[in-house]
């Protein structure tokens, strides 16, 4: 239960593709909504619109298809997120961008934090994939940013574990529980705070 599945059923036709993708969608409400030990592959193949004897032929258990889900929302949040950075001319810009794409996509996914959450019980080796996978790619971006002079030389493995437990907790306050408040303006606070820090101006 807690190993993530190779033996998912990849379909090779796009119909095929089609249909799993739609059963991943549902998975996310039916689980985001109720939780993994409420949810039900009834409940997913209801909201899919889909036969429950379909759900089988792409997954073998309500665990597989939440172990596939937690990978499928973390490779759809980074490439949302890639997606609106790829124009950035600088790190620091990339760093606004992508902290505004982060609290967009969790206005528009909130279930995200109650299926990662539950991932680290229920699916552990997808969960801490999840998160290392994101760690990984932000402190590649950084170190190519401090070779490109963007940023300045440090501690770049830190720094990615740093930002992304901001974002998290940002998308969590101003996405997930009120998202009253612009995902631009949040981010522009917080960038501010990664360039320049909290320590006063030099006199």
């Amino acid at each position: 239960m807690n190993q993530v599945s190779s033996s998912d059923k990849i379909p090779k036709t796009a119909r095929g593709k089609r249909t799993r993708e739609k059963l991943l969608r549902a998975a996310e409400f039916e689980f985001g909504e109720k939780g993994f030990h409420e949810a039900a592959v009834s409940g997913i193949t209801y909201r899919a619109g889909v036969a429950l004897g379909t759900f089988y032929t792409y997954f073998e258990s309500k665990e597989e298809i939440f172990q596939a889900l937690v990978s499928y929302m973390s490779r759809h949040t980074r490439s949302w997120i890639a997606e609106r950075v790829a124009d950035a001319p600088d790190r620091l810009t990339a760093e606004r961008k992508g902290l505004e794409a982060y609290i967009e996509f969790v206005c528009q996914h909130k279930g995200i934090y109650r299926i990662i959450s539950e991932a680290e019980f229920v699916a552990n080796d997808a969960y801490r994939e999840h998160y290392t996978g994101f760690a990984h790619a932000y402190f590649l971006n950084l170190e190519e940013a401090g070779q490109r002079g963007d940023i300045r030389e440090g501690d770049y493995e830190t720094w990615s574990w740093a930002i992304m437990g901001m974002a998290v907790t940002l998308g969590m306050r101003y996405a997930e529980w009120d998202e009253s408040i612009p995902a631009a303006q949040i981010a522009e606070v917080v960038v501010d705070l990664i360039a320049n820090g909290i320590k006063p101006p030099q006199a």
